[in-house]
């Protein structure tokens, strides 16, 4: 197991919140939390398409800049994968206040990939630890002041694409 990447993570994990309410121009709530899930493609002799489930948490730090930790699930057929990334977002716009409007953003994050895998003849467990990362972009849109909704395309490793959908709920004032 690589250990770089889980100190990482942990740093992001307990120094984002204390930025986070450092930051002065807050026009968006000090956190929010995002549910996703999707569609993720990994590279074999074709496309192998499994089903990734996810959660983040973002700490923003100022208006168009956010940290935070998340956990994807992916299932597949007699395996499972679990990515565990430290993310950080850029809204390429900044946000106003009052006006509705899509905010496209990019978002790299770097982490642990893990894979378990159940052998149906032997019943052995295998479990596999290695250093992941993706990055992407997406777009994001607001519902109301708290609720956006949106839709994220990632490239990472082990090598994969991931087309998520999310739901966010912003915390805080």
């Amino acid at each position: 197991m690589h250990i770089k990447p889980i100190i990482a993570i942990c740093a992001i994990v307990l120094v984002a919140p204390g930025a986070a309410r450092r930051a002065t121009a807050q026009q968006r709530g000090t956190a929010a939390v995002d549910v996703s899930a999707g569609w993720t493609g990994f590279a074999d002799d074709g496309v192998v398409s499994e089903t990734p489930v996810g959660v983040a948490v973002r700490w923003y730090l100022s208006p168009r800049v956010s940290l935070g930790p998340e956990f994807t699930f992916i299932s597949g057929e007699s395996h499972s994968h679990r990515v565990l990334t430290g993310n950080f977002t850029f809204d390429l716009l900044r946000p106003r206040s009052g006006q509705s409007r899509v905010t496209p953003f990019i978002v790299i994050g770097g982490g642990v990939f893990s894979t378990s895998e159940s052998f149906a003849f032997t019943r052995e467990r295998f479990s596999s630890y290695e250093g992941a990362f993706t990055v992407g972009g997406g777009v994001r849109a607001p519902i109301n002041a708290r609720v956006s909704v949106g839709a994220d395309a990632r490239l990472g490793w082990e090598p994969h694409i991931r087309l998520m959908v999310f739901a966010s709920v912003r915390l805080g004032s």
